[in-house]
């Protein structure tokens, strides 16, 4: 039976989104992720995790509702999956995404003067923390060179209090031989306000 010429130019037509992942990947090549705003570098990642469908959308509600590229690796796997397109295969892909950004931001700041690139520390911490659930005290512990040691959670709290035990923050500091530390404090009611003493 013959296909009438509306169906067969139907069949041959390919989503738009083809064409623009074409273009996305080559761009990226090109100019390396500077080269892409955050939407675009997040469409690319989600290109891999949902395969058939244009991931424009996905990526600008993703960024619409955490605010930031950091922020959205950093968010619970249960609050990225209220976001529509996302369901639990690229909800979890996501956070092994973030794992892995937390263990190259870990790799890239031990050892480095942190003190020197504040920001890349608030950064790092916000990556880390900024959407838990429950309060966290966590310590970068720095060497006499302001290199960071370890970065350790001290105490997790409840949703609005964490309790903290100075005793505890210098033995620790004590143990590692550390020669200044930087407590660091979220606050899960505020997703992004993280408070830092050093």
């Amino acid at each position: 039976m013959p296909v009438s010429p509306p169906l067969a130019k139907a069949a041959e037509e390919k989503p738009h989104y083809l064409g623009h992942r074409d273009r996305l990947r080559e761009r990226f090549v090109a100019g390396g992720a500077d080269a892409l705003p955050d939407y675009e570098l997040l469409e690319l990642l989600l290109f891999r995790l949902i395969p058939r469908s244009d991931t424009k959308p996905v990526a600008k509600a993703l960024l619409a509702r955490f605010g930031t590229l950091a922020e959205v690796l950093g968010a619970p796997a249960e609050l990225l999956r209220e976001v529509k397109g996302v369901g639990p295969s690229v909800a979890l892909d996501l956070k092994i995404v973030a794992a892995t950004a937390q263990r190259m931001a870990r790799s890239a700041v031990r050892g480095r003067e942190v003190l020197s690139s504040w920001n890349n520390v608030l950064d790092y911490c916000r990556a880390a923390m900024a959407f838990e659930a429950r309060e966290q005290f966590r310590i970068l512990f720095l060497d006499k060179k302001n290199g960071l040691i370890a970065d350790e959670v001290q105490q997790t709290g409840t949703v609005d209090h964490t309790p903290v035990y100075p005793r505890e923050v210098i033995k620790r500091a004590l143990e590692l031989s550390a020669t200044a530390i930087i407590l660091v404090h979220n606050h899960p009611t505020q997703p992004i306000s993280i408070t830092l003493d050093h």
